[in-house]
């Protein structure tokens, strides 16, 4: 046998011994069949629940944001809403300060009232200002007193629950006061107190038309 050939021989035997040495002795053990599908089995779990984690990442996403334009849409309805409530306000202001005063000259001035009755109800609508109006409202109450006649036409007056209210520079307080069966109202004293039966703050005499 040529020396070249056994050269070549010898060392084609060795690096495949030192091959098996390295992967018997230094590399990680080769896995067996059932352990490399048990491997790939729990890699396609791991991949499956990736791709849903990332599919509710989506979802959760898109809800984001659209909970962001939800968001600024209010925003910008609440900026409108609250500019249209000055300009009510101002038109309101505006219309209180063209009303007759009231004679009485009082700390809260009766501007204006009606009355209408329904259904056995007095139906009321009341405007109140003050001139001399300070930062904070006034706290009082407004007491209303209905004459008039009863059933059998003899005079009577209806005498509601005093009805607690906040005036700033002008305050309108609307509501229904039940009225006796067959009475008929006849005018209104209006009285703003600063408390139930208290000291008086302004009044007003008006017919119920």
């Amino acid at each position: 046998m040529p020396r070249w050939l056994l050269l070549l021989l010898l060392g084609t035997a060795g690096g495949a011994a030192a091959v098996l040495f390295v992967q018997q002795r230094l590399l990680p053990p080769r896995l067996t069949p059932a352990a490399s599908a048990e491997l790939r089995g729990a890699f396609d779990q791991a991949d499956a629940a990736r791709l849903r984690l990332q599919a509710e990442l989506n979802q959760t996403q898109q809800r984001l944001q659209t909970t962001l334009a939800e968001r600024q849409a209010l925003s910008a309805e609440s900026a409108n809403s609250r500019a249209m409530l000055t300009r009510l306000q101002e038109d309101l202001a505006a219309v209180v300060a063209a009303l007759p005063p009231d004679p009485r000259d009082g700390q809260v001035a009766v501007r204006a009232a009606r009355f209408n009755v329904k259904g056995g109800q007095l139906n009321y609508e009341v405007v109140l200002s003050r001139e001399r109006a300070g930062s904070k409202p006034l706290l009082g109450t407004l007491k209303l007193l209905v004459a008039g006649e009863s059933g059998k036409g003899s005079p009577s007056t209806v005498t509601p629950h005093a009805i607690p209210l906040q005036v700033g520079s002008h305050e309108v307080v609307s509501g229904s006061v039940p009225l006796p069966e067959g009475f008929t109202p006849r005018q209104t004293t209006i009285q703003v107190l600063d408390r139930s039966a208290g000291r008086s703050l302004g009044m007003r005499v008006l017919p119920v038309k």
